[in-house]
């Protein structure tokens, strides 16, 4: 392919961390060669803003964990995307997803879940973390593992609360999002591939 394609991060972050999630899983996305990675704060809800996520090719959802479920900044974005769903314009677009949250735990899958419906129902396409469990999986598990929370539907991170963004969330966490990033990239690259393919064997 001799044009860029787009992953798009479409993300609310309250204070910071889940920030550095997206800016990492936009730095995965970018070391894929013909890929360009576009960050959207989805607090403004701009024309830009949505021309910006109608052009991409992929977006990436991500949202902090606030009460086991994702922000209200975020849930608001996700309505106001309503009036993109009534045209089908997100449809065949592929999706993934990222959350943070100050427990281990946290309740993280729930808004994953919410993310992946939300997809769902614009008739994207989801892209899951395709990592094994870290850490907590085997007797040798570490700290500094890939996927160290043992996600599957998305990227997770876990920042204390009393750590500020600066210290938080961990290298590992970081890394996992920007796993994420670089196979929803690769994933993009290849579906735009196999589309080319397609039109020109039907012209």
């Amino acid at each position: 392919m001799s044009e860029s394609i787009t992953v798009a991060i479409a993300y609310h972050s309250g204070y910071g961390h889940t920030e550095r999630q997206a800016l990492a899983a936009a730095a995965g996305a970018r070391s894929v060669p013909g890929v360009l990675a576009g960050l959207h704060d989805v607090t403004s809800l701009t024309d830009e803003l949505w021309a910006a996520l109608g052009e991409a090719e992929a977006i990436i959802f991500g949202s902090p964990t606030y009460m086991g479920s994702q922000s209200a900044a975020f849930q608001v974005f996700a309505e106001a995307s309503a009036k993109v769903w009534a045209d089908m314009g997100w449809r065949d677009k592929l999706a993934a997803g990222f959350t943070n949250s100050a427990g281990v735990n946290g309740d993280k899958l729930n808004t994953l879940t919410s993310m992946a419906l939300l997809a769902a129902q614009h008739g994207m396409t989801w892209v899951t973390l395709g990592l094994p469990p870290g850490w907590l999986y085997s007797s040798d598990g570490s700290h500094d593992d890939l996927n160290r929370l043992g996600g599957f539907l998305g990227a997770m991170a876990q920042s204390p609360s009393d750590l500020g963004p600066d210290a938080a969330p961990s290298t590992a966490d970081l890394r996992t999002a920007e796993h994420l990033g670089r196979r929803v990239a690769q994933t993009a690259l290849r579906l735009a591939a196999g589309r080319g393919v397609l039109e020109g064997a039907a012209s």
